[in-house]
């Protein structure tokens, strides 16, 4: 199968299914905007007080779903969702944020808001600064948006033995996130030998908690036996838990068991139903296996039409397999 085994789903890292203006040579004289009282700017239904529930209620949602697994796009909406219920525009966060500065919630916000350019021009660079800052006051999100950072290259150098020293802190603190993300270290060799029966012991503990992108590392190492014994079953359960618990990338594995009967009765219909679900929820490798479908005619009638417009969709989230599938039909 061509899904990686997922370390992440807040940056767009290179071996996961897992994705922030301008920084001056120091921190404390960051592009941040010069203000007076606060209270000027914020909505007249909430007061400054309220706001400051608000951003830690915001936080605490964010990490309840990163533990979950929940994926970045989903992740990324509901924290907008969650601004919206409010009936506070993103302008005015970004203002509070940018002068209240004072608890790690706050600092790691801004910074996520940042990496991503919401409401702000996007710089990783001073969202590694902020994550940086959150992360020396123990904010867990903040340090395991550091060590995908640290992973990737990604507004900072690479550097796996940092990396490797965050996931044990959070492995250690029982953040099931950080438990997956330790078994991927392990399994691919990150500040660390590669272990892969330890990585895939990591990788169940997250499952056992919940995690969705353990949950999918686990079936993967069923799959093909990776630090165990392949187990068809195994996989197919795990991943049919993890789409019944909303994930894209379960549901795009499932897809694959029933195209290839693996763990089950092949079962076309169902891979092309499981596919397309996750493709239109964004995933990109659902969306390549999808236009695979049409482009074949497997199960479905031929459709070239749409096999470009979903390979299209795939290469446009950077899947590489994707742009070498348009650039071969582009040639016809």
């Amino acid at each position: 199968m061509s899904i990686n085994k997922f370390n992440s789903d807040l940056l767009n890292i290179n071996n996961s299914s897992c994705e922030f203006f301008h920084i001056n040579q120091n921190f404390n004289e960051m592009n941040i905007i010069e203000t007076g009282p606060t209270t000027n700017y914020i909505h007249e239904n909430i007061f400054e007080e309220d706001l400051s529930i608000i951003i830690n209620e915001l936080s605490n949602l964010y990490f309840k779903e990163l533990n979950e697994g929940k994926e970045s796009d989903i992740r990324k909406q509901h924290i907008l969702d969650f601004i919206k219920n409010y009936k506070i525009n993103l302008q005015e966060i970004i203002y509070w944020l940018s002068n209240n500065q004072h608890n790690s919630n706050s600092i790691h916000l801004l910074g996520y808001f940042y990496y991503y350019g919401i409401e702000v021009n996007s710089d990783k660079q001073n969202a590694y600064e902020y994550f940086k800052k959150a992360a020396e006051l123990e904010h867990d999100t903040a340090q395991y948006n550091l060590v995908n950072m640290y992973i990737d290259g990604d507004g900072v150098d690479k550097n796996y033995d940092k990396a490797f020293k965050l996931c044990k802190k959070l492995a250690g603190k029982g953040c099931p996130s950080g438990i997956n993300l330790l078994g991927y270290c392990y399994d691919i060799g990150i500040g660390t030998d590669i272990d892969k029966e330890k990585s895939f012991e990591l990788y169940r503990n997250a499952a056992d908690l919940g995690n969705l992108n353990g949950l999918n590392n686990l079936g993967i190492c069923y799959e093909g036996g990776v630090g165990t014994n392949v187990n068809k079953q195994k996989a197919f359960e795990s991943y049919q838990k993890a789409t019944e618990l909303g994930s894209t990338n379960g549901m795009t594995h499932l897809g694959w068991c029933y195209e290839e009967g693996f763990g089950t009765d092949v079962n076309v219909k169902k891979a092309f139903e499981l596919y397309s679900k996750a493709a239109n929820l964004k995933n990109k490798y659902a969306q390549y296996n999808l236009a695979l479908m049409y482009e074949k005619g497997k199960g479905i009638e031929k459709n070239m039409e749409q096999a470009i417009y979903w390979y299209k969709k795939s290469a446009e989230q950077e899947y590489y397999n994707a742009k070498k599938k348009l650039q071969k039909l582009i040639k016809k």
